[in-house]
């Protein structure tokens, strides 16, 4: 039975070979693009036991995700698949600027249909942590039920939930985001938002502030993500802000808060201190962005280390 199960969709995505508008591409890499399988290998190459949740079409591309994700050693033994609905695509297109739009076509995919009912309970209640994004909830009306059973089960277990707000405008509106988030937050235990989605949420701006109105509502342990701004984390004891590290050349940002999520995730149930678990997100973060991918940059527990302390790898 895993410590931490994640749930949400997974998509297949197709990037281009080189910059330019998509209507002048003809080449495109495939790979594997979604926030929770993001943090699922991310655990998993830390060397946590980990589980994924979700609902992928039963098509060439979802058996391609179940592949890539189950050789990663996530366990995929409840993701269920569908005849009706296929698993969700999207393109990417690099600018000349070294900027990344996204195109989705994921409109009814089979994620969009979770079912309470095709989980055992069981192995749902063996998690130490529990995570999934505000992608989900975007998805459908139906996710959000289900996302609220989700909730509430973890509640009366006493299971972690972490819960990052991810906000997709391409999916929904603010007004919509902020009411299914809030209405949720009573049963988050661990918040990461980007600050900006913080402030978006909270109409605040203040870090303080917005740690301190976290905290009333009962979430345990709250982190503010603000890229090269470096990390505001805090629980009710204790609030560090915690730089990033340089990083020489950025090749691809995507991925890069999911990377942050699996090293704290990691760090706070090794029981690790609070500055430390946001340092080792930090460093996760700034690996991943080293990378052109969404997971392909997320490093091993022997790599994190090595990056940590400033040392080289041996390759021989």
């Amino acid at each position: 039975m895993p410590d931490f199960i994640t749930i949400g969709e997974s998509m297949v995505y197709l990037s281009p070979e080189h910059a330019g508008s998509l209507k002048h591409i003809d080449r495109f890499k495939k790979g594997l693009a979604g926030a929770e399988t993001n943090v699922s290998i991310g655990l998993a190459r830390l060397n946590e036991s980990v589980g994924w949740i979700s609902k992928l079409g039963n098509d060439p591309f979802g058996d391609f995700v179940i592949k890539e994700v189950r050789g990663e050693g996530v366990d995929t033994s409840y993701v269920t698949r569908s005849t009706s609905h296929s698993t969700g695509v999207l393109f990417k297109e690099l600018t000349p600027l070294g900027d990344t739009n996204v195109y989705y076509y994921r409109k009814d995919s089979a994620a969009h249909h979770l079912n309470f009912d095709d989980i055992n309970l069981d192995y749902l209640k063996s998690a130490k942590v529990v995570f999934f994004s505000g992608i989900t909830l975007a998805l459908s009306e139906n996710n959000r039920i289900f996302c609220r059973k989700i909730l509430k089960f973890c509640k009366e277990n006493n299971i972690l939930v972490a819960f990052d707000p991810n906000i997709r405008l391409k999916l929904w509106s603010i007004e919509e985001a902020k009411r299914e988030i809030l209405d949720i937050l009573p049963y988050v235990d661990i918040l990461t938002p980007g600050i900006e989605e913080a402030s978006m949420l909270f109409d605040i701006e203040d870090s303080d502030k917005i740690i301190d109105l976290c905290l009333s509502i009962g979430i345990k342990t709250i982190v503010l993500k603000s890229g090269d701004k470096g990390t505001w984390v805090a629980n009710k004891d204790e609030r560090h802000h915690v730089p990033v590290f340089n990083v020489k050349k950025v090749v691809d940002t995507v991925g890069a808060g999911d990377a942050f999520v699996a090293g704290f995730l990691h760090s706070l149930t090794n029981n690790l201190e609070l500055k430390e678990c946001a340092r080792i997100g930090n460093a996760m973060g700034a690996m991943a962005v080293q990378y052109l991918g969404d997971m392909e940059g997320l490093p091993s527990l022997y790599e994190l280390e090595c990056f940590l302390s400033s040392s080289k790898k041996i390759d021989r």
